[in-house]
């Protein structure tokens, strides 16, 4: 029997980081970190455009939707970069099996990075990886449908990752001056994550007297949601406490705070020369920044290469989580107070103007016509309690039509009745005025025929038919134009032939002096 003096193989057991270039942006944003010689982790760089893909400093690459693009790109178009890497979804989890931490980085606004990053996101949370995703957003001047799409598609990636940063591109302007140079400017962006990802590896990577592992990372960045990563570097005086606040303030990031932070995790690290005091000082800095019932993980380790030098580096995580406490009741409440406004007003326009209305206009109609004909103002008392069972808005209408046709009516009969007694005292005035007149014209007037010989026609009222007939004319047209506007006048006519039968004593008494 052979007997094995070889030694047991050991296997190297390490986390995995996988960071994760979507885009052009995110292509960029890797080349920059290899650049920079970050160690520990393992770059992968994916796009639409095989142009661009030629670029990559890595030789981990994948060319998305090669039937759909064809390998000219996504064309500024979320739904084919999101369709492109559906295709690419196996090829994807081929390069993150294994892996126990991805980074995603991305533009935001564009076709491949917006549309990509969350189907990659996806894939990586199906395997249970602890994903995050460093993402940037577009600048002001290029618009605003650009800014639509990559607030979608940051909404969308926040689905799938555990831990998401934003880095507005505008806020570049924050750190940028004049000699700035615009390649200068988005490399400050990408330094943003280079920072990040080297504070997570050099927890594993740099020995240290208070050492933390992976495990705890997991437990501060899982299902966190917004997060803010920091590095800041003091030199001098009073360099932990520098290096502290730089940490915190970070100008690019989104605007956060890490008052609401659920879960901090600080790593201070400096060279053989650092101080116990000075550990004190950058772990208090932060700690007075961050809620007192926070989870802070602390870790301190050596970097031999900092001499002088004291690097602070800050993960916060969970600020949305506090922040969407504060915010939810107050739209719930705005939601809760317009909703029954919406009701009452969806309520209150319908019945108001569709029933009332029709009634207000068979009332008005009704009390017109009745007053019409009788003349009199007992319909008035029955239209007022209908207008009170309506609604009270139209009452006002309704009260408003009334008083004009109830106004109409006493003046029509008013001056009814005021025309016939105006017409009734001329008349009674002229025939007081001309009895004197005939009596005087037809006494010379008969007096002279009469000695010509019409005696005879005298005696049996003669005289009286001609006075009627001359005063018949004369007020005729007087009675004519009453009778048209009232037939009331017609019994104004008898007295007149009352009136004509008494002057049959002017005739009588020319006879007798004849």
């Amino acid at each position: 029997m052979a007997i094995s003096l070889s030694a047991p193989r050991t296997t190297e057991l390490k986390p995995r980081i996988v960071v994760f270039g979507v885009g052009g942006a995110g292509g960029n944003a890797v080349n920059n970190m290899i650049e920079a010689g970050l160690e520990g982790v393992e770059f992968v760089v994916a796009n639409t455009d095989a142009q661009q893909l030629q670029f990559a400093k890595t030789d981990r690459r994948i060319q998305l939707g090669v039937q759909i693009t064809q390998g000219l790109g996504a064309g500024a178009h979320p739904e084919v970069g999101m369709s492109a890497a559906e295709e690419s979804f196996p090829e994807i989890g081929e390069h993150l099996d294994g892996a126990h931490m991805v980074f995603i980085t991305a533009g935001m606004g564009g076709g491949t990075g917006t549309g990509a990053a969350p189907i990659i996101a996806k894939c990586a949370r199906e395997r249970g990886i602890l994903t995050v995703g460093v993402v940037t957003k577009p600048f002001h001047f290029e618009g605003r449908h650009r800014m639509r799409l990559a607030d979608s598609g940051i909404q969308e990636l926040q689905r799938y990752v555990d831990t998401l940063i934003v880095i507005p591109n505008q806020n570049l302007f924050r750190v940028a001056n004049e000699r700035t140079t615009f390649a200068e400017a988005f490399g400050m962006a990408d330094q943003v994550l280079h920072s990040g990802v080297r504070s997570i590896t050099d927890l594993m990577v740099l020995p240290g007297l208070i050492n933390l592992d992976f495990a705890d990372v997991r437990t501060v960045m899982t299902e966190m949601g917004k997060a803010m990563m920091g590095t800041g570097e003091g030199a001098g005086e009073d360099r932990a406490l520098m290096a502290a606040q730089n940490a915190i303030a970070n100008p690019l990031l989104d605007e956060v705070s890490l008052k609401g932070a659920k879960a901090v995790l600080v790593n201070v690290t400096g060279g053989m020369d650092m101080t116990l005091l000075e550990v004190d000082e950058a772990a208090n800095a932060i700690s007075d920044q961050v809620d007192p019932e926070a989870n802070i993980i602390f870790g301190a380790a050596f970097d031999p290469s900092l001499e002088g030098v004291i690097r602070v580096s800050v993960v916060a995580t969970g600020m949305d989580g506090a922040s969407i406490a504060q915010i939810e009741p107050k739209p719930v409440s705005r939601n809760t107070t317009t909703q029954p406004l919406i009701a009452d007003t969806a309520r209150a326009p319908a019945p108001q103007p569709e029933p009332a209305r029709p009634t207000a206009r068979y009332e008005a109609a009704r009390p017109v016509e009745r007053p019409s004909s009788a003349f009199a103002p007992e319909p008035m008392p029955a239209p007022e309690p209908e207008i009170v069972m309506s609604a009270p808005q139209e009452q006002e209408a309704e009260l408003y039509y009334d008083e004009p046709s109830v106004a109409e009516e006493p003046r029509m009969a008013a001056p009814a009745s005021r025309t016939v007694t105006r017409i009734v005292d001329p008349m009674v005035d002229d025939g007081a005025a001309e009895e004197p007149l005939f009596p005087e014209n037809n006494y010379y007037e008969e007096r002279r025929p009469q000695k010509q010989g019409g005696g005879f026609f005298s005696m049996f009222g003669g005289g009286r038919q001609r006075y009627e007939q001359q005063a018949s004319s004369a007020p005729q047209p007087q009675a004519r134009s009453a009778q048209s506007a009232r037939p009331q006048l017609q019994p104004i006519e008898a007295p007149q032939a009352d009136d004509g039968e008494d002057l049959e004593i002017p005739s009588f008494l020319r006879r007798l002096a004849n």
